[in-house]
């Protein structure tokens, strides 16, 4: 079965890079390193809002 997966990065607040690292570094210590099936979801996500905020991050620095 094939799933289909949204790649859209829903911009739900306007986060920096650093906060979404933090939030990325937090999950894989909850899952003691191995993410599972929904893990890995929010995983993506995160990864996707991280590299969205990263360029303006930068240029505010």
């Amino acid at each position: 079965m094939l799933h289909s997966m949204s790649t859209t990065v829903e911009p739900s607040s306007e986060r920096s890079a650093a906060e979404v690292n933090e939030e990325i570094r937090a999950l894989w210590l909850r899952s003691g390193g191995t993410l599972s099936v929904e893990q890995r979801e929010e995983y993506q996500r995160l990864v996707m809002e991280w590299a969205a905020a990263a360029p303006d991050s930068e240029q505010a620095a």
